[in-house]
This record gives C-alpha cells, structure tokens and sequence, in this order.
C-alpha cells in the first residue's frame, strides 16, 4: 500500500511539472484523475484494461481525493476525471475546467463499527440518528478529513443530523489522503466507527472485524460522475480519445455491462451498479 501511494504520488508530481511527460494531449492516450475507492477496489483498472483491448487507446490514472483529484486537473495536465462530491464537480464545471457531469455509477456509503456497538445504532435506518447517537455516547469515530469525496460525504451527513462533530471521540486520520483502504484497516485498529464506501468495506471484510452497522438510508448513495477537461480552456487536453472512453464506459453492452457484472464472483454482490443515461434509459 505505501509503495502504490508513493508511486500515485511521483505520478501525479510528473503530471503537474510536465503534462507532456505524462502524455496529457497525446493521441492514443489518456489520463484520468480518479477518487481512490473505485482504484482500490479494481474497477478502474477492469474499465480501462477492457478498453485499451477493444480500441487500442491506452488510459492510466492518477489517484487522489476527490478535490485533490480536481485541483490536479485544474492545471490542464489530466484529461477525464472520476469523481463523487456533486458540489465541487459542479463547481468545477462553472468555472469552466470541465465540460460537463455526466453520470457514470453509484454505490452506497455504510456505517461500520465494532461488533459490540457500543453506542448502540446496530440497525438503526437514519443515518441522522444514528450519528446523533454515536456522538452522545461519545463512541469513537475515525474521519479522513481530507476533503476527499468519502469526507465531504461524511461531513454532509453530520451536517443533516444537525451536528458539528468534536471533541476527544472525534479523531482524523493522519493519513487520509491515502484512501479509504488505509482509513477502514485503521480504523479497525482503533476499534472504532467510520463512514465508508460499501465497496471498500466488501473488499476489506474478510481482513477486519469491523461490521455494518447502519446501511440502506437514501441519504447515503454515493454517485460517481465523469467530467471531460474543457479543451476550450486547454488545447493540450485530449478530449477526442477522452469522449470515446465517456461514450464507452457509458454504454450499456459496454463499460455498464463491466460495471453491473464487477465484484459479483468475488463477493457475492455487485461493488457499484450502472448509473449512465444509457443505461437507465434502457433499463428502466
């Protein structure tokens, strides 16, 4: 995990020094900053691995935090991202970095914590509740704090249960920016609860004695978008070769169907499920 890290980071160093280094603008190839969950837990790497096979049009990422992953693309040095906090995409979009949002897939953000749940939310269907009750019995709760898309999910659901959570109970992970693998297995040192994708925490279940505790409240969805660098605020961008992977990813018989089937052998369930307009305009 820290060599990945390490080497995410060099990756990232080379792209804002030196987009042509990184092949940003180059024909036949893309770089795509991406949140860290959907890396870790392989989706990312299936979808760009299929695609290359089937156009010959190679795609490496970056990963980071979702804000961190925006600011990366801010300096014109990526040309797609993948991300999840719809405030800063929008944002992104507004002032004319992206193109647009376009709807890719979604999964769910879960509450886990320590089988003898302490602060007795094991059950509980509001997520408000839960959270309300997890900091009156002062439980211990592990944040990533890195306005990443998981932490500003996270802070949106405190925000809803009318909470501004502090105090010795309340701890931020030091190391955060490395994703929510290093965060969920910290966590699970410290006994302790977390707000976190259901992927990561499928991936990870079998190594950790953390459990779902809280799951199923409409307010934890947790939707992934893709947005094309605008090619209008930096020629260098590949935009061409950055839609034909949007347009693939986003097609049902191809990156959906990918998305739909992924994780279902391993773990018995899907990690994320097709969210394109494609797709929905097909299956519901």
């Amino acid at each position: 995990m820290r060599l990945k890290s390490w080497l995410s980071g060099l990756l990232v160093f080379i792209c804002v020094i030196s987009p042509a280094l990184c092949g940003a603008g180059a024909g036949n190839f893309i770089l795509m900053a991406s949140t860290i969950a959907p890396i870790d837990s392989g989706i990312v790497p299936a979808l760009e691995a299929e695609f290359e096979k089937e156009t010959e049009i190679r795609v490496r990422h970056v990963g980071a935090g979702t804000g961190a992953a925006l600011e990366i693309a801010k300096k014109g040095n990526i040309d797609l991202v993948l991300v999840h906090a719809k405030a800063l995409e929008e944002k992104f979009v507004e002032e004319g970095y992206g193109t647009e949002r376009i709807a890719l897939m979604y999964n769910d953000f879960v509450i886990v914590g320590p089988e003898g749940d302490q602060a007795g939310v094991k059950g509980m269907k509001s997520v408000r509740e839960a959270l309300r009750q997890i900091a009156a019995k002062d439980a211990p709760f592990v944040s990533r704090g890195d306005k990443s898309g998981t932490h500003i999910a996270e802070m949106g659901l405190w925000e809803k249960a009318g909470l501004k959570p502090a105090g010795s109970w309340y701890s931020v992970y030091e190391k955060g920016t490395e994703g929510n693998v290093p965060t969920l297995r910290y966590t699970d040192r410290k006994k302790a609860y977390t707000v976190i994708d259901r992927a990561t925490y499928l991936a990870l279940r079998k190594e950790i004695s953390l459990v779902i505790l809280v799951e199923g409240d409409a307010a934890m969805l947790n939707y992934m978008s893709l947005i094309p660098v605008n090619p209008r605020k930096f020629s260098r961008v590949n935009y061409e070769d950055a839609m034909t992977f949007v347009k693939w990813l986003t097609a049902p018989d191809k990156g959906q169907r990918i998305i739909r089937d992924f994780g279902r052998a391993q773990y018995g369930d899907p990690l994320f499920f097709p969210n394109s307009k494609e797709w929905r305009q097909t299956h519901e």
